[in-house]
């Protein structure tokens, strides 16, 4: 069986897919992944194409928006992407852009089977052109579906039903799967992980939020870090933060670390939102505080706060007591034990895998 796995240049929409890819590759198949400029160093060493060189995701989706969708564009701008369904029509403009490299990638290619996260839907009419089966592979806490109707919407090319897989906890979005289960994990990179001297507590922002809102977040996180008893490991890619001066004693820096081992070596995290840093967190039983500041990365809060898992709070609201409580509230470390109970319940990428085998004939 040959499988295109396809996604946009980034390492939150990527790293998702690579478990599956990589379960499906080692089972036999041919795998490869589809993608725009900027993705090749994010595919862990799977075969990777670019059908279409020269198309920058971001800089295209501001020059396609301002000219095409002024007016989702702007709630974009506003929200800093925080409205999906304005931010996905953008991202669909992109999608119809690169759809008709992308069929003609898999045209040559001859894939059985494609696999895609939301925001490349171009891969999927890619199996409709080809007549065979396209399945979503969506990525944390946001219902998908109706942002998937606007991005058809907003496309011109045909694209036909798609299946879904959904790795999110059941208990976080209404009880019910809302695709096929898929337990959640992602790529996350090679690295050594620090040697644990005591209560430890890991850190990240992610690789977008600190490019474009700054170092005021993690400033924060910082300073309070210094006031609570733990230590504290940044990871922050290879993102220069000498601006911040000095750190506390209690506080190392860390470039690319796998971030699921070092949560599995901490006893609370912090973080940007990203669903997969929190789903991370939530498989580990591991209680989290969680700054989000636009994207999807709202959606993830408010899922963790209400399932009681962890605490959604602004950048502004950081303190040493705030995050104190992540280590010493006991409803919090069990409530994230049940999820981590049930994502480990939930079907594993292996099992996944030979359910999509049966897709094939």
């Amino acid at each position: 069986m040959r499988v295109l796995f396809g996604g946009v240049p980034a390492a939150g929409h990527l790293f998702p897919l690579i478990p599956l890819a990589q379960a499906l590759r080692h089972a036999g198949h041919d795998v490869v992944v589809v993608s725009l400029d900027g993705a090749e160093s994010l595919v862990a060493g799977l075969p990777f194409a670019g059908p279409a060189p020269g198309v920058d995701w971001r800089r295209t989706i501001r020059a396609l928006g301002a000219a095409r969708l002024p007016a989702e564009m702007a709630r974009t701008v506003e929200t800093n992407s925080a409205d999906r369904e304005a931010f996905v029509a953008l991202a669909a403009l992109v999608n119809d852009e690169v759809a008709e490299n992308v069929a003609a990638f898999a045209s040559s290619w001859r894939p059985d089977l494609v696999v895609y996260e939301y925001l490349f839907p171009a891969a999927a009419a890619a199996a409709t052109v080809l007549g065979v089966p396209a399945v979503r592979h969506d990525l944390g806490f946001t219902e998908i579906a109706p942002l998937h109707d606007v991005m058809v919407k907003h496309m011109s090319v045909p694209m036909g039903e798609v299946l879904s897989l959904d790795v999110a906890p059941p208990s976080m979005v209404g009880g019910q799967p809302r695709g096929w289960p898929l337990r959640p994990g992602a790529y996350t990179g090679t690295g050594v992980v620090p040697p644990r001297t005591g209560p430890r507590i890991a850190v990240t922002l992610g690789t977008v939020p600190p490019k474009v809102g700054g170092f005021s977040t993690l400033d924060r996180v910082v300073t309070a870090a210094a006031s609570v008893a733990a230590e504290f490991v940044l990871v922050m890619g290879d993102m220069d933060i000498s601006s911040l001066g000095g750190l506390p004693p209690n506080v190392t820096a860390c470039g690319w670390v796998p971030w699921d081992s070092l949560v599995r070596t901490s006893d609370a995290v912090i973080h940007h939102g990203g669903s997969g840093t929190a789903l991370a967190a939530l498989a580990c039983g591991v209680p989290q505080l969680v700054l989000p500041d636009g994207s999807d990365r709202f959606a993830a809060a408010s899922a963790v706060d209400e399932r009681g898992a962890g605490i959604s709070a602004r950048g502004d609201d950081v303190s040493a007591e705030l995050i104190s409580r992540l280590l010493t509230d006991s409803s919090l470390r069990a409530a994230s034990r049940e999820v981590a109970a049930e994502i480990a319940e939930m079907p594993s990428v292996e099992s996944v895998a030979r359910r999509l085998e049966s897709l094939v004939g």
